[in-house]
């Protein structure tokens, strides 16, 4: 989304001083320094005492490298941990305004700042009333040539896109780059019209949701209420978006289907549910950073701190994906010059630059690959944050892959060239870092590993002893269609093991048939019933499953460990204590 374009070459350019307000010398320094402030609140490892010039050299290329994979991609990111409410926005925005008023300043006309759209001119934006001249910050910004789109104009509209922009640290060192105010005719004009939130039509969610970040919306169940049920309710499954949600007609939906001999298939929803067969999927889905927050404790990394709750499971029914790309015109022969099908939402940034990702057109086509363009969840319509009206479903594979607001899909010989599919999504050796990485090395994530934690008890639990037994349960699924086939639990920290129960169905109904090999979609729940050690005080619980090609799980965080915080599947390990009943009688 946040591309680095221009970013690079425009630190290449000498940038031409436009004539600002006196201000005291240390300023300068004071950006460059919360520019690095800024890096390492995202994780960065720079450390030590330079001046303002050292620091530019040295933290300015490497800043913006470190945050291209995350502030370019994730969206979500930039949210992480900024879920302020509204008196705490309402007091930044007072501050602001405080820290702003000065009526010696000049005034400016909304036509004067319009001619400052550009390196030669300078750039000028207005925010709130004011007049700030930030050509030299413009290399510096996290987002890159994004917001040169507000150049000349009221920056507002673009920066309501991320909650980051909201902390009191961002707008101090927008702060220092101000020239002066905005007319008073330009400022009323300017207040009347209504500054567009695009999360302002963002569906309500459920209050229990645990929120990671407010926009864009990502939140996980508690974990305690995840394997209450086989079939997770739409309302608690978790909520992974990148972008604002769209609101799409379902009467003017069109999805466009190209690439293909037969031409450019377009098919509204009614076709879409009467042309083709309808077929149901129970399949897991689970986002990359699942159990990242368990890697954020080895050493920090770049992404939403998700807990162990970012999976979920559902019944999915709509069309074959292979059906709709043979009535596209596919035929064997395509196999030749194509190997990816691409997909594309309707979700997108201010730049209209939109999510997208991509499959193996084998998976897609493959009669036992079970690929869906949904359009129910749980046997009702797609819910708004769920990918109404169409969604792509992809069993067996990560969240990512799986587009909603589905508007177009493409037959070709490359992958999409989105940001999350080549700059995203990716698996690096714990030695690769910021400064090291590079993207283009590794293949983008489908099938995910081997997965299980546990979800009760929750970790701090304190049993009485009189209870005599400790009942633990969780969650336990396999990438790639493979079938989880056992569980195995320990109290011990892992010296001793017992077989946990396996179950693929909500209490007092049928267990669900065994499914075919290859087509294991959905996720097993686990439960174990285990007297109580005599004499222990504390006991280090552990998980780990293995599936029918004996996967396992690695048994610690640390050799795993990547810079992103994908693929977090070590044994899952809680530790609770244990009472005894005199103690509860002393209290």
């Amino acid at each position: 989304m946040l591309l680095f374009r221009q970013c690079h070459s425009l630190t290449r350019v000498g940038l031409r001083k436009t004539q600002r307000l006196q201000r005291p010398l240390e300023a300068v320094p004071s950006v460059l320094a919360c520019a690095g402030s800024l890096s390492s609140r995202w994780g960065s490892s720079y450390g030590g005492q330079e001046s303002g010039e050292q620091s530019q050299r040295a933290h300015g290329p490497n800043w913006r490298h470190a945050l291209a994979g995350l502030v370019a991609g994730t969206g979500a990111v930039l949210a992480y941990g900024l879920n302020h409410n509204q008196a705490e926005r309402a007091a930044t925005s007072t501050k602001m305004q405080l820290m702003n008023q000065d009526s010696s300043q000049p005034i400016y006309s909304q036509d004067e700042v319009t001619k400052h759209r550009s390196l030669e001119d300078g750039i000028w934006v207005t925010y709130k009333g004011n007049v700030y001249d930030i050509t030299e910050f413009v290399s510096m910004h996290p987002g890159g040539d994004k917001i040169m789109l507000a150049a000349g104009g009221d920056l507002e509209p673009f920066w309501a896109l991320y909650a980051v922009h909201s902390q009191d640290h961002v707008l101090e060192i927008l702060s220092e780059y101000k020239v002066g105010e905005l007319s008073a005719m330009d400022r009323q004009q300017q207040q009347s019209v209504v500054s567009s939130d695009p999360y302002s039509s963002d569906p309500a969610r459920h209050p229990v949701l645990r929120i990671n970040s407010l926009k864009p919306f990502n939140a996980e169940p508690p974990p305690e209420i995840l394997s209450d049920s086989y079939i997770t309710p739409s309302a608690i499954f978790f909520k992974r978006n990148h972008l604002p949600v769209p609101r799409v007609d379902p009467a003017s939906y069109r999805l466009q289907v190209e690439g293909l001999p037969g031409g450019v298939l377009s098919l509204s929803l009614e076709e879409l549910k009467t042309r083709f067969p309808k077929h149901s999927v129970t399949a897991t889905l689970q986002c990359a950073g699942n159990r990242r927050s368990e890697m954020n404790k080895v050493k920090q990394v770049k992404g939403l701190n998700w807990g162990i709750a970012a999976i979920s499971n559902a019944t999915w029914s709509g069309a074959k994906l292979k059906d709709v790309l043979q009535a596209a015109g596919y035929v064997s022969e395509v196999t030749s010059w194509a190997c990816h099908v691409q997909f594309e939402g309707l979700d997108s940034d201010v730049t209209g630059t939109t999510y997208g990702a991509s499959i193996p057109l084998n998976k897609a086509m493959s009669e036992e690959g079970d690929v869906l363009l949904a359009y129910e969840m749980n046997g009702e319509d797609l819910p708004a944050d769920h990918g109404y009206p169409v969604r792509v479903v992809v069993p067996g594979t990560v969240g990512a892959r799986n587009v909603k607001w589905l508007g177009k899909i493409v037959v070709s010989p490359d992958e999409s060239s989105s940001h999350w599919q080549q700059n995203d999504y990716k698996g690096f050796s714990p030695g690769t870092d910021w400064d090291t990485v590079d993207f283009k090395s590794a293949p983008a994530i489908q099938e995910l590993p081997i997965q299980s934690a546990i979800t009760q008890p929750a970790e701090g639990t304190v049993v009485d002893r009189s209870a005599e037994e400790v009942t633990v349960k969780g969650y336990a699924w396999s990438g790639g269609g493979r079938e989880v086939v056992r569980v195995d639990v320990s109290l011990d920290g892992g010296k001793t093991w017992q077989v946990a129960q396996l179950r693929t169905n909500d209490k007092g109904k049928a267990p669900a048939p065994s499914p075919p090999p290859g087509q294991a979609w959905a996720w097993k729940l686990w439960e174990l019933t285990a007297p109580l050690p005599p004499d222990a005080q504390e006991l280090e619980i552990v998980c780990k499953a293995v599936d029918n090609s004996y996967n396992m799980q690695p048994d610690s965080v640390a050799p795993i460990w990547n810079l992103r915080g994908v693929l977090s599947n070590a044994w899952h390990r809680i530790k609770i204590s244990i009472r005894d009943d005199y103690e509860e009688d002393d209290m």
